[in-house]
């Protein structure tokens, strides 16, 4: 006989149940909360988001030395390529003449040769008289088949010269795309600056923005100025001497990213302002200035050099002797003195 077995039966929760399997699962959550495997992270101090905007800032200084050199390189290629439209529309114009011209040539050839030249000098009045013309016409030929090769190689520099023209065009094109880039990064990084600094208080943001040098006390801008008695160390040139009091001048000047003056300046656009006071060009990023000069070593700095910081040559100021520079720091510090021993050194370069 079968042995009977008694059906499992299933467990069920009502409403009171349900309840309290959520209460008992609620309350392990929160212990182990509390056990410190899902505590909140702690509050960065003031230290670390200032360090935190310093580095945003720098990542934002070497997007705008890319974003400078791309915009440099933008003006180029758009000069070129303006040049060579208008050289290539100067060339069709004359190649249009040389073809009208050629035309006119054809026309009237057509038009007087209606009959063979055996008979047109059977018929002729003057015979000499013709042989003469028909001796002008074979030149007339001959200057013909050089006009049409003339245009034939005319034809043949255009359509090379309206490649030349496409190849720049796509270049513009590319160095647009890069600047565009650039300005996105640049301008993200500075907001990200901006959200880390307004966690600190008002007196903790102001300690921060003078926290690298001085917009230009007596003493910082005497200290190496040219032209008063007893400066410890004189501009080595006049050009220097002008550079230098260039820089004086535009002390207290806001930070602005990508401009060169008279207003506002960044980093690389002060010093190319300074020394252009000075009538020397140079170029406009500080990668490209590091190498506009005759490299020397930080100990035999003279005020005018171009002083140099971190791995990526990412940031330039004025020496102006004493150890101290000019320099346009970062956006919401403004132009000012302040020792070259506060970054991390990467060299520097004496422009005349």
């Amino acid at each position: 006989m079968a042995a009977h077995r008694r059906p499992k039966q299933q467990r069920t929760f009502g409403s009171a149940g349900r309840t309290a399997v959520t209460l008992a699962l609620a309350g392990a959550a929160t212990a182990t909360a509390f056990d410190g495997s899902g505590h909140a992270e702690p509050r960065p101090t003031p230290e670390q988001l200032k360090s935190k905007a310093d580095k945003l800032y720098r990542e934002a200084e070497e997007a705008t030395e890319k974003y400078n050199g791309a915009k440099e390189a933008v003006g180029r290629a758009r000069k070129a390529a303006e040049e060579l439209r208008d050289e290539a529309a100067r060339r069709t114009e004359r190649l249009n003449a040389s073809r009208n011209a050629l035309g006119s040539i054809a026309t009237a050839q057509y038009r007087a040769g209606g009959l063979d030249p055996a008979v047109q000098l059977a018929l002729a009045a003057d015979p000499e008289s013709y042989l003469a013309g028909a001796e002008l016409v074979e030149r007339a030929g001959a200057r013909q088949a050089a006009t049409l090769s003339g245009i034939q190689q005319q034809a043949r520099e255009l359509a090379q010269l309206r490649s030349e023209a496409g190849e720049r065009l796509a270049e513009l094109q590319a160095h647009q795309a890069e600047l565009a880039r650039h300005r996105t990064t640049v301008r993200r990084k500075l907001a990200a600056a901006e959200a880390v600094l307004a966690q600190l208080t008002a007196d903790q943001r102001t300690a921060y923005a003078a926290q690298d040098g001085t917009s230009g006390s007596r003493a910082a801008r005497d200290a190496g100025r040219t032209g008063v008695p007893g400066t410890p160390v004189p501009a080595p040139n006049p050009r220097a001497a002008q550079a230098v009091a260039y820089a004086y001048g535009a002390l207290g000047k806001p930070y602005v990213w990508g401009a060169t003056g008279p207003s506002s300046y960044d980093c690389s656009g002060l010093t190319q302002a300074a020394w252009r006071s000075a009538g020397v060009s140079l170029p406009r990023t500080t990668y490209t200035q590091i190498n506009a000069g005759r490299s020397v070593p930080r100990s035999q700095l003279a005020p005018g050099d171009l002083v140099f910081f971190y791995s990526g040559v990412s940031h330039v100021g004025l020496y102006i002797g004493a150890g101290q520079m000019i320099h346009a720091p970062r956006p919401g510090a403004p132009v000012r003195v302040a020792p070259i021993d506060q970054m991390p050194f990467a060299g520097a370069t004496r422009v005349a």
